[in-house]
């Protein structure tokens, strides 16, 4: 062996700890960038991956009994073949590890010199893992260094949650927040600037393009939202932000969870609700607090852990201020069309959480329509005993459109059993999983039962739900309540709802021209429009479908013209019936060939 090779395995590896410090000084302000820092992979080579049962077992082996430093337990990963990729299994098993209390003192000091000093991420993340559980203040200035590295910021994340959820969101927001607008509130956090924190949340946008759920949640983990509150009880700016952010968690858009996770979401309410009054009666503004007042009603809110009561008297609250007459002209000055639809949504669904509307068995479907200016889904919320089911058992996705769940019928009770999907993760269900619910009709009961929730790639069990049974009476008319209820809807949703009504009465007006139904609804991009798409097969009509498997989809869209939707709706099914809507409708989905070898153009830049 040479000289240089003497000194080259004479020289320790740089604990990964020392190699982050460097990076981060090497920043304006030592303030990370975003998405944090990467670092070189080295690929495995010799031994191929363990299975995971096996990784389990190995990672356990090497933690029994515990090593006296980070190369004991390196060469003992080392030799099991426990490797980097295996980072997150290793947190979960230290996580679960038995530890008797006279190891406590042991563990601890193994796990600050594994986060310090540890030259591996395989080592650092069960030194993570075990400081996660028996961590204390002084741990947390490292692990928030170490979680700056990208292949370490989950465990430290997951770490610092326990140990302390203002830093973690600290770390969460520096890496994963990917918006420039919230780099000056990183920054302000990242450096300590604590009088920064203030003004740099009252400018922040709480628009769902640069602010979702978590997003939400870790901001206000982040600047003790509560304690801000309570330091600046007149700032209303500050107390609509609260209120928006507390909206944003509860979003059934992303994950309603993050409400659920958020451990001072009772004094924000309390806060935002018990000032409310402080609030200038503004459009956004009313629009913040019918929004809560419709998750504290039906939404994720109900699920938070209220103390008997208070939970009625906050609704009740807001109750009495939005009806108060400054309140109720807050839309009267609207002058653009965005403005103008969120006005009609107050309008419309102003009583709709106040509503204190009994149920035999507490069984009720409550459809929502949430804030037009933040596109918030349409969704039939189911509610067992004032409880919403979906976000209570599925954490993944809001509750089903009344489209799919109500107006085809499929919460109506028959002798045959029949599975309904209730829910769908919001990336879909081969990503995240859905809900599944099999509802039956048993004499004069209506029984919700084998419950079941498809989780691809989780190997934790879901959880198990009871079957519930309802008067069947009451059911029925719960349900046929629901279906013919349009208080809710705006016009041109309306149209969409008649039409499709239409369609599915007499399927013949499509099936004539060789088509078959498919989504029908409002417009996402712009509501005041019905859209109305269908699928083309040559032949169909003729019982000879010509390729099947290569239909083309078409989309017609019909803009509100004013008149009353039901006259809208019978003057778009006339023209279906009367004229091939190829004619008119355009192509927009399919394959480019087959359209072209139909005789149809294909959408530009599709």
């Amino acid at each position: 062996m040479s000289a240089q090779e003497e000194r080259n395995a004479l020289t320790a590896p740089t604990a990964l700890y020392d190699q982050a410090l460097s990076l981060l000084r090497e920043f304006p302000d030592g303030v990370p960038p975003r998405r944090g820092y990467s670092r070189p992979r080295k690929t495995a080579v010799g031994k191929d991956p363990l299975p995971r049962e096996e990784a389990r077992s190995a990672i356990r082996e090497a933690l029994s009994p515990l090593p006296d430093d980070p190369a004991a337990l390196h060469r003992r990963f080392e030799r099991l073949g426990i490797q980097d990729r295996h980072r997150y299994l290793i947190g979960f098993t230290v996580a679960g590890l038995p530890l008797p209390a006279d190891q406590v003192d042991a563990a601890r000091a193994l796990g600050r010199r594994l986060v310090r000093t540890g030259a591996t991420a395989s080592t650092v993340i069960a030194g993570i893992a075990l400081l996660g559980r028996l961590g204390e203040p002084e741990d947390v200035p490292y692990l928030s260094v170490l979680g700056l590295l990208r292949d370490l910021t989950g465990p430290v994340i997951n770490a610092l949650d326990i140990l302390d959820r203002r830093s973690a969101a600290v770390v969460w927001l520096a890496v994963y927040a990917r918006s420039d607008e919230l780099r000056p509130f990183v920054h302000a956090l990242w450096t300590g600037a604590r009088q920064a924190v203030h003004p740099e949340l009252v400018a922040l946008s709480t628009s769902p393009r640069f602010v979702s759920s978590v997003v939400a949640r870790r901001i206000a983990e982040a600047s003790r939202l509560p304690d801000l509150l309570d330091r600046h009880p007149s700032d209303t700016d500050l107390l609509a932000r609260a209120g928006r952010l507390l909206v944003r968690m509860g979003c059934s858009r992303d994950e309603p969870t993050d409400l659920l996770a958020y451990r001072d979401a009772l004094r924000v309410y309390d806060g935002v609700v018990g000032r409310a009054g402080l609030l200038p009666p503004t459009l956004d503004n009313a629009a913040m607090l019918l929004s809560l007042a419709l998750d504290l009603s039906s939404g994720t809110g109900v699920l938070l852990d209220w103390p008997p009561g208070r939970r009625a008297v906050l609704l009740e609250s807001l109750g009495r201020l939005l009806a108060e007459p400054r309140w109720a002209v807050a839309g009267a000055t609207a002058s653009t069309a965005d403005q103008r639809r969120r006005a009609d949504w107050i309008r419309r669904t102003g009583q709709q959480p106040f509503k204190r509307r009994a149920t035999p068995d507490g069984f009720r479907v409550e459809v929502v329509a949430g804030d037009p200016a933040d596109r918030e889904p349409v969704e039939a919320r189911v509610l067992v005993d004032g409880r919403p089911v979906v976000p209570a058992v599925f954490g993944r996705g809001r509750a089903h459109s009344p489209d799919h769940l109500l107006d085809e019928g499929r919460l109506r009770a028959g002798a045959e059993p029949r599975e309904v999907q209730l829910a769908e993760a919001y990336c879909t269900e081969g990503c995240c999983g859905a809900l599944y619910v099999t509802i039956r009709r048993d004499a004069d009961q209506v029984v919700w039962e084998n419950w079941r929730q498809t989780m691809p790639g989780s190997h934790e069990p879901a959880p198990e739900l009871p079957a519930y049974r309802f008067d069947a009476s009451a059911y029925d008319r719960e349900i046929a309540r629901a279906e013919t209820d349009c208080s809710w809807s705006w016009r041109a949703r309306t149209v969409a709802r008649l039409i499709k009504a239409g369609l599915i009465e007499e399927p013949d007006v499509l099936s004539r021209w060789d088509a078959s139904r498919y989504w029908i609804s409002s417009g996402f991009d712009d509501p005041d429009t019905a859209v109305v798409t269908f699928w083309y097969v040559p032949g169909m009509v003729s019982g000879s479908p010509e390729r099947a498997d290569s239909p083309l989809q078409f989309r017609w869209v019909i803009r509100d013209d004013g008149t009353p939707p039901e006259a809208q709706a019978a003057a778009a099914l006339r023209r279906l019936a009367e004229e091939d809507p190829k004619s008119y409708a355009r192509v927009c989905g399919g394959s480019r060939e087959r359209a072209e070898e139909l005789g149809f153009s294909w959408p530009d830049g599709a």
